[in-house]
């Protein structure tokens, strides 16, 4: 293999953009683009996609890469959990693809808790349900379903590839607890063939030449993004744990890799399993933690409150005083996830005086959400039974120092970020990489993570004190605190 082709090609489908990168054997970006695909919410509660658009502009920035650069393989990094339906024979879309931020099968979900299947709204299962109700009520066409990254390998292979990895469809709801196989209850409920259904592969392999694009590279990765991120972050042992800092929070953590996959749906402490890896047939296990407003949290205080013209200010104007003032802010905009799972909960901000500033509330937004950070990680070790040492971080807040300086703080770790803002990149290049012989094993994995900064813990501060502010945003709207997915 030569040397200059030692590179890998990373398609990574988000919630609103698409980014094709360049990636070299040093485990550094080359070369990266970037286009915005926005979702559409058609009704409050929903959220669809263009999967054609999505896939046709996957391509075009993957030409336009090729162009430039000469590569081996080719990486998916995608959006988990959403769900397409397209024609088998044509490869057309049948239908808006919805995202997996939709919750119009809520009531779906409830009416199934009494007949023992327990779903989420933002799991893939319920939603594929609804697009065949709609297109295909009587189950006669010959349709393919699946997640995104199903999709984008249907595009990149000229629908030679009907796959899905193990960590994107552990996530659908249509597998059984254990992850080896399509759970015949819920599709028999559902009424979802198991022949539209992809073939689960390993999460790094060769899957077949990606024909669609100049040279036709061979297909050699996929995964869930926020298993990509967790692996392009050098999280490869027990223990490790990454923080991806978007629009919401995600927190993942590998768990021992000799243990079996868990049939347990949620852990005591409010995280859930999930598989960080499939390889060689087997699934890799780990843990995931979340929080449903991060970044969102800084966006309300640019678009909505008027406080900042940019997230690049908040940190400025945050710097303009030394601390709150003892103002507390909960990031519960859209209820609390891990470990408290209050979809009742909103957002609140409490200890205003007379004397609160711009400044004040701003730094208590991020402050807030570094706190937020902190419940993550005291649940991950409370339900892995494990010590997370250094913490690292990606996503666009992780390039905020105030916030980052305040995470170490309310989590007494040393903060260590990431010098690809996302690691989905760099963990999707790792994944076909080692399919091609580019990494060998973790051990070189491990080796590549390079820390943009580290941040040394300053004084803890008053965890007490912020869940005394938690309690007064949870139970807000009682009916929506009652849920249980």
């Amino acid at each position: 293999m030569a040397v200059t082709a030692r590179k890998i090609l990373v398609i990574d489908i988000g919630t609103s953009s698409v980014r094709v990168a360049v990636v070299g054997p040093d485990a550094r970006v080359i070369d990266e683009r970037k286009q915005d695909l926005l979702p559409q919410t058609p009704a409050p509660g929903m959220v669809e996609f263009d999967a054609a658009a999505m896939a046709a502009t996957a391509l075009e920035l993957a030409r336009a890469a090729l162009e430039a650069h000469a590569v081996v393989a080719v990486g998916i990094a995608n959006q988990r959990a959403s769900a397409v339906v397209w024609d088998r024979e044509t490869g057309v879309p049948v239908a808006p693809g919805i995202g997996w931020q939709d919750l119009r099968t809520v009531g779906r979900c409830l009416e199934l808790r009494p007949t023992g299947i327990a779903l989420a709204p933002n799991q893939t299962a319920t939603k594929l349900e609804a697009l065949l109700d709609a297109v295909d009520p009587e189950r006669n066409r010959d349709l393919c379903v699946g997640t995104v990254d199903t999709w984008i390998s249907r595009a990149l292979t000229e629908g030679s590839q009907h796959v899905t990895d193990g960590t994107n469809a552990a996530v659908t709801g249509l597998r059984t607890l254990d992850n080896k196989s399509w759970d015949a209850n819920v599709l028999n409920t559902l009424r979802i063939p198991e022949s539209a259904l992809p073939t689960v592969v390993d999460s790094s392999g060769l899957l077949g030449p990606a024909t669609a694009l100049p040279g036709a590279p061979v297909l050699a990765g996929i995964m869930g993004d926020q298993q990509a991120s967790l692996l392009g972050q050098g999280c490869v042992n027990p223990g490790d744990a990454k923080i991806t800092f978007g629009t919401g929070g995600m927190l993942d953590l590998v768990l021992d890799h000799n243990a079996s996959t868990t049939t347990e749906s949620r852990y005591p402490h409010g995280t859930f399993p999930i598989v960080t890896r499939r390889q060689n047939g087997n699934d890799l296990v780990g843990l995931e933690a979340i929080m449903l407003t991060a970044g969102s949290c800084v966006e309300w205080l640019r678009d909505d409150m008027g406080l900042i013209a940019d997230a690049a200010e908040s940190a400025a104007i945050a710097a303009a005083c030394p601390d709150t003032g003892d103002v507390w802010f909960v990031p519960a905009l859209l209820g609390l996830g891990t470990p408290y799972w209050d979809y009742g909960a909103r957002g609140s901000l409490v200890g205003m005086t007379r004397g609160t500033t711009k400044a004040h509330i701003v730094r208590a937004v991020l402050e807030g959400i570094a706190q937020r950070g902190a419940d993550l990680v005291d649940a991950a070790e409370a339900d892995a039974g494990l010590d997370i040492g250094n913490l690292r971080i990606d996503g666009g807040m992780s390039a905020n120092p105030i916030f980052v300086a305040a995470l170490a703080a309310a989590t007494q770790r040393r903060v260590e970020i990431s010098p690809v803002r996302e690691a989905t990149t760099l963990g999707a290049a790792f994944s076909a990489g080692m399919a091609t012989g580019i990494w060998a094993d973790d051990a070189e994995i491990a080796a590549t993570w390079r820390p943009e900064r580290i941040i040394e813990p300053g004084p803890p501060t008053d965890r007490y004190r912020w869940r005394n502010a938690v309690k007064r945003s949870e139970g807000w709207i009682p009916a929506l605190s009652g849920l249980e997915f």
